[in-house]
This record gives structure tokens, C-alpha cells and sequence, in this order.
């Protein structure tokens, strides 16, 4: 049951800049690389583990893996927690013989094979969209950040909207589907975003009111039993009192996904500070920022995006150095983040592969292999 009245108290209650984060992995079989049924495997043999007991959940299907790092006090701890859940993950899936990979999607598996997790939340998912549900075979980066306040989470997620196909570009990593390339540098998107009800990128709210009132009409009309049908590329979270940012593709390396998460935890605490200060911004309307949206599905850093203010292109190439530019003076208040962003994005570099000759099955190898070197390389106590 959504009740607004008790969700705005958890907001009110938040305490700014917590972060936690979420990671998705497909759950690989080590000779053919396919897609393999065994999350329930790895999840009951993971309970006995203190860490990954906590950490480990399932995300729709049974080939893929959640692990999550709960609840920082701040960046750094929520850092800290993932690696250790991550190598702890991966310790676990090479002692059972099962291969972790990275990417937004998964380059051939067929989507009519795979099984949903039986639970009663993912039956609810797939008796309600069916098709859409089966299809959403996708891996991705999620992350909250506390926002105190329920005006004011609102008004981060309005203002983080034109910012979304930003992070998109610099995240892309999906150029493959269906055993051949997509021509799209994110079809995890287009999939998953443009297919899913309530999702991809949000109307501007403006207020607390506005927001409740829409959650309270989809109950009414019973669209929905509970907030997480809402799909949004950005939501206040009800549960965590956050703003959850959902918008990236899955990153191949480990150093990759945590330079993204710590430049997603900028971005929101910048929109918080800049409402703080009453910095000016006015609210574009979706089909402008939908513009940009398409652009980073399709073309992700080797096209051009649009300055929405100014009317004018500008190299998406760009887009890291200016959302650095504009997170600063967050980065300084988060204790001096530098987020060591790559030259390139995964699907330029897979792309690149491709197109050098390497067929699909040769690059996912090398993101797999990639994955397999960087994730599972801090070592834990057992």
C-alpha cells in the first residue's frame, strides 16, 4: 500500500548525501557465456556469507544478480561496502564455476528462454506486462542519495531531468542484442526505457503536491500496488527517503562503475545545492529533453547532444567535462570526489572491436574477462 502522508515523513526525516548502490550482474555459464539460470544457486549459498547475506538480491530474472552496498553514511563508506560485497560475489560465483559479466545487455541469449524469479513481487511484474516484462533482459547502475526534505527531493528529480541522457552517453555500454549490433550505443535503453510503463524520464513536478497527487491517482486507478512500479530514470524512493538515479548502462570494469557512481552522487547533490542556493532553472519540457535522450541511445559519446538553454549542439565527447565543471563545488562538499572517468565509454570500445573485426562472441569475451579482473580484485577475509 503507497500512503503519501507517512512517504513525506520519511522524507522529512532523511539525512542528506547517504549513498547507496546498486550494481547488476548477468549470470554467465563459463564455456558458452550464455546466459545461465542460477541467482537461487548463488543467493542461498551467499546467506551463509555475513556480507553478501545482506547484499545479494534478484533483479527479474533468474540469470542476473544484484548486489547492493546498503546504506553509507556518506560516498566513500558506500564505496567501500561495494567493493568488499563485490569481490566477495565474484569469490562465490568462481567457487561454484559461474562467470559474472558487466554490460547493459546480454549480446545473444534469447530472451523467450529465460525464467522470472518466483517471488510474489516478480509474478506481480509479469502478470501485469507480460511481453515487456519476458523482453527486459537488461543489467544496469543504480544509485541513491538521501535528499532531506519532500519538496525538495521533488524538485532534484525535476532538476536532474535534462541531465539524464547526459549520464546516459557517458554510460553507455549495450551495442549488441539478439546475436548482431544494434546500431544503438545503449539498446539496454530502448528496450527497457522505452518499453516499461511509468519509466524513462519523468514530467517535471514542480512540488510535493503535484508528485503525490499522481501517485495517489495510480492507486486510485489501480495502476499500481506499490511505489517500485513506478520505473522512472529517477524517483524519490519512498522506502529510503532517496533520490534514485536509474538511467546507466551497467559498467564492464569495476573502476568505470565507481567513477560513474560517484559522478551520479555529484549530480544530485548539486541539484540539492543549487536549489538550496536558489540557483535559476526553469523546467524544459519532455520533448526537448527527450531529444537528447534519443541521441545518447543511438549515437551515446561519438554524436552531439543539445545545450537545451542556449539552443545549440555541442561534441556528447564533452559531456563528462562539463558535468564535472558543474558538480564542483558538490564534489568539494563531498569531501574533494574526482571521479576517474575513461576516454571512451564500453560500447565505443566494443564497438570499436567490432568493427576491427573481432565478431560478438570475441568482444564479450574480452568485457567478460575484463569484468572477471576488475571486479573480484580486492581481497576479502572469508
Amino acid at each position: 500500500m503507497v500512503e503519501m502522508p507517512k512517504v513525506r515523513e520519511v522524507f522529512d526525516a532523511s539525512t542528506d548525501f547517504t549513498v547507496g548502490i546498486e550494481e547488476e550482474f548477468a549470470i554467465l555459464d563459463p564455456v558458452t557465456r550464455s546466459l545461465d539460470h542460477r541467482f537461487e544457486e548463488l543467493r542461498d549459498a551467499g546467506a551463509r556469507d555475513p556480507v553478501l547475506s545482506e547484499s545479494i538480491a534478484g533483479e527479474l530474472i533468474m540469470s542476473e544478480i544484484e548486489i547492493r552496498s546498503g546504506r553509507g553514511d556518506n560516498l566513500a563508506v558506500a564505496v567501500e561496502r561495494q567493493r568488499e560485497a563485490r569481490a566477495r560475489l565474484f569469490r562465490l560465483a568462481a567457487d561454484r564455476g559461474v562467470l559474472l559479466a558487466a554490460t547493459g545487455t546480454h549480446p545473444w541469449s534469447p530472451w523467450q528462454e529465460q525464467r522470472i524469479i518466483d517471488t510474489e513481487h516478480y509474478r506481480r511484474v509479469e502478470e501485469g506486462l507480460q511481453y515487456v516484462a519476458w523482453r527486459n533482459n537488461t543489467f544496469s547502475v543504480h544509485v541513491h542519495v538521501g535528499v532531506r526534505g519532500a519538496e525538495r527531493a521533488v524538485r532534484v528529480c525535476d532538476r536532474l531531468r535534462p541531465v539524464l541522457p547526459e549520464l546516459l552517453a557517458v554510460s553507455a555500454n549495450s551495442p549488441f542484442l539478439d546475436g548482431s549490433t544494434s546500431g544503438l550505443h545503449s539498446v539496454r535503453s530502448q528496450i527497457f526505457t522505452k518499453s516499461f510503463p511509468r519509466c524513462g524520464i519523468p514530467d517535471a513536478f514542480g512540488s510535493w503536491r503535484a508528485y503525490a497527487d499522481y501517485v495517489n491517482f495510480l492507486v486510485a486507478t489501480r495502476s499500481i500496488v506499490e511505489q517500485t512500479q513506478i520505473w522512472w530514470s529517477i524517483r524519490p524512493h519512498h522506502t529510503f527517503g532517496t533520490v534514485e538515479l536509474r538511467i546507466c548502462d551497467a559498467q564492464t570494469s569495476a573502476a568505470d562503475s565507481t567513477a560513474l557512481a560517484e559522478l551520479i552522487v555529484a549530480c544530485i547533490a548539486q541539484a540539492a545545492l543549487d536549489h538550496d542556493d536558489g540557483v535559476p532553472f526553469d523546467d524544459p519540457p519532455n520533448r526537448l529533453v527527450e531529444e537528447n535522450f534519443w541521441r545518447a541511445i543511438r549515437y551515446g559519446l561519438d554524436g552531439r547532444l543539445i545545450d537545451l538553454a542556449r539552443v545549440d549542439e555541442y561534441p556528447a565527447a564533452a559531456v563528462a567535462e562539463r558535468l564535472l565543471a558543474w558538480t564542483a563545488p558538490a564534489r568539494a562538499a563531498l569531501g574533494g570526489v574526482e571521479p576517474l572517468l575513461g576516454e571512451e565509454n564500453g560500447a565505443q570500445r566494443q564497438r570499436r572491436a567490432f568493427e576491427m573485426g573481432a565478431s560478438i562472441e570475441e568482444v564479450f569475451a574480452a568485457e567478460v574477462a575484463e569484468t572477471q579482473r576488475t571486479y573480484a580484485a580486492q581481497e576479502v577475509e572469508a
